[in-house]
């Protein structure tokens, strides 16, 4: 099967400054990977859910690319579904695999049905973001209902919102920091992630900086560093589009620093437009992890000069994600490994919840240290304060 075109032309657009710093990432080994999950009671049919992914990637044909020199073309296979046992972990080979982006597929669909059907959606952060995944995982839904998917066809990267978000105040850099010792186990990590989940039974506002503020309690002295992804379409509404727009909050964390104090910086720096500003740094020079591949592939997992990744992909509407024989009842991700970062924190809410996921290297005594983390952030999201 061969992947949809558009008109007289198939979907072309340039690979990104962004995208070509996750290209970079991925060249140390380590795949580049989203992993959105979505758990629930009845039955998906695997051969209509097959159709389904071909009706929503003709809609977003950039789950369809293949790299072709400094372009992305929509000439790859369309995304293949595999059929899972029931009882798959995600300790499988199929959670671990990786993408690869000049072959293609750039995108997969895994699906179990059991007394718990799971539905999971992998593909290159490489290509996309979280955003652009979950577009083209609705569409694919409201094509299993029979509807009309809406679409992602915009050809747009990241200088069309340094454009739409007008005057950015230039922002000073980060500093380099040597790297802060790992706190999540002890002795050597064996190259696969660890995925620690927890579901809290509480759903307050000001997630990121609640979470921050228990991770402030984690670092081995008294600063650590974190980053924030910010989606760059909230500088223009009106693009639909499935490519990787995600830039980074850079900010320094503080022993003990409260959810308000850390809430009130993320805020300012969105209002400063601090993601945007970051975008016209000269990535090679001034990016505050590594400034070549040598550099990035001398992390070997001992120091990290990112304490943590904190996502939050907010509330999750599972009226998207349901037809006449299904009902969401959980939604998570299984967040990548970062050469530069120790671990990385995702959230959502769902009804009156909020799912976690907490990823790391998997080593010894890394499953207990990150249940520590998740008790602390637990408290975090259901204290009163």
């Amino acid at each position: 099967m061969t992947a949809p075109t558009t008109a007289a032309r198939p979907y072309t657009r340039r690979i990104s400054p962004i995208e070509r710093g996750y290209l970079n990432a991925a060249a140390t080994g380590t795949p580049q990977l989203i992993q959105m999950v979505v758990e629930g009671e009845g039955r998906i049919d695997p051969e209509a859910l097959r159709e389904a992914v071909r009706v929503a990637t003709l809609a977003n044909p950039g789950l369809a690319v293949r790299r072709r020199a400094a372009v992305w073309r929509a000439d790859g296979p369309v995304p293949p579904v595999v059929e899972l046992p029931a009882d798959t972990g995600f300790d499988a080979p199929f959670f671990l695999r990786d993408l690869d982006v000049v072959t293609g597929p750039v995108c997969e669909v895994g699906l179990s049905n059991g007394a718990v059907t799971r539905l999971v959606v992998r593909a290159s952060h490489i290509v996309t973001d979280g955003r652009g995944l979950r577009q083209w995982t609705a569409d694919v839904f409201r094509a299993l209902r029979g509807e009309e998917p809406l679409g992602a066809p915009s050809l747009v990267d990241d200088a069309h919102f340094r454009t739409a978000a007008g005057t950015v105040p230039p922002a000073e850099p980060p500093a380099r920091l040597a790297g802060f010792p790992a706190v999540l186990g002890d002795g050597p990590a064996d190259g696969t992630p660890l995925w620690v989940r927890r579901r809290v039974r509480a759903c307050p506002s000001a997630v990121t900086a609640r979470v921050a503020a228990a991770l402030s309690r984690q670092p081995a002295g008294d600063t650590g560093r974190l980053i924030v992804p910010v989606d760059l379409r909230r500088h223009d509404r009106s693009v639909r589009s499935t490519a990787n727009l995600t830039s980074q909050l850079v900010l320094d964390l503080r022993r003990e620093e409260s959810w308000k104090s850390l809430h009130g910086r993320i805020v300012r720096a969105l209002l400063q437009k601090r993601e945007v500003a970051s975008l016209s740094k000269d990535f090679l020079r001034q990016n505050p992890f590594a400034n070549s591949l040598r550099e990035a592939q001398e992390l070997d997992g001992t120091r990290f000069p990112c304490t943590a990744i904190i996502t939050d992909h907010g509330r999750i509407d599972t009226d998207e994600l349901r037809t006449d024989r299904f009902r969401p009842t959980a939604f998570s991700t299984l967040p990548m490994l970062v050469p530069y970062a120790e671990m990385f924190l995702s959230a959502c809410q769902i009804d009156d919840d909020t799912e976690l996921t907490l990823s790391c290297r998997n080593r010894p005594g890394a499953r207990a240290a990150g249940e520590a983390v998740l008790d602390g952030i637990e408290q975090a999201l259901t204290s009163a304060d």
